[in-house]
């Protein structure tokens, strides 16, 4: 509209429309994308979400206060993800000496899970492990490697089932600047949907349980974590 009226009124012949100058003919980006984090953090891992508008990179952050017990989940999160919540949280209690975490932890701490952009609504059980993470890492004081994302459901067990969307959300890693993509094993077969450029470009670690999860988000820490079996990019 803002071209044709140019037009009309005489003040230029023809334009061309390139990224550049895009924002002058559409006005600001109604949506922003997630970026990688600019260091490894306590607390904090990043998660990959299926969205409308495709997929994005998602923070998950977890702290533990002083207090009783209470799990508290902020973040505007939908019934299935906070059931992910609480089976991550079971899950921590049930390992907590093989992943060196006091086993009385639960008793007088309260553990807060939040995932930023409030005004947004999200559900789905692909955050599973990514909550379970951060968790064990405000637990532990170890960080998340920054390069690492994740997406896959988590069971009592530590078994990570899999999910939808890779496609989206392996592009959303990539267009983030992330290297490394955990994900279910089970859906290694998706990645046949993804450019060829893309997945030439990323490390993708594949899984069946929360102890390959661990292992590779959070190298630094000294449990009996099963080795995780990492793929590069398929042809």
């Amino acid at each position: 509209r803002q071209v044709a009226r140019q037009i009309v009124e005489g003040k230029t012949k023809s334009v061309k429309a390139t990224a550049a100058n895009m924002h002058d003919f559409l006005g600001p980006a109604q949506f922003r994308y997630g970026m990688a984090e600019e260091k490894n953090q306590i607390g904090l891992a990043t998660g990959l979400a299926w969205t409308e508008v495709g997929g994005d990179v998602m923070g998950v952050e977890a702290t533990v206060l002083a207090g009783k017990s209470e799990l508290m989940l902020t973040g505007r999160l939908g019934d299935v993800m906070k059931e992910s919540a609480t089976a991550a949280v079971s899950y921590i209690r049930s390992r907590a000496k093989d992943l060196g975490i006091d086993e009385n932890f639960n008793k007088n701490l309260d553990i807060h899970i939040h995932v930023p952009g409030g005004s947004i609504p999200k559900d789905g059980p692909s955050a599973g492990i990514t909550m379970a993470v951060a968790l064990i890492s405000a637990l532990t004081k170890r960080p998340v490697d920054r390069s690492v994302s994740m997406t896959g459901e988590i069971t009592l067990r530590g078994r990570v089932l899999p999910i939808g969307g890779i496609k989206e959300k392996v592009l959303a890693a990539h267009r983030a600047g992330i290297k490394q993509v955990i994900m279910p094993r089970e859906n290694e077969k998706d990645l046949d949907l993804v450019p060829e450029n893309v997945r030439k470009e990323l490390k993708f670690i594949f899984v069946d349980h929360m102890d390959e999860v661990v292992a590779a988000a959070i190298p630094t820490r000294q449990t009996k974590a099963k080795k995780p079996v990492a793929a590069k990019a398929r042809k």
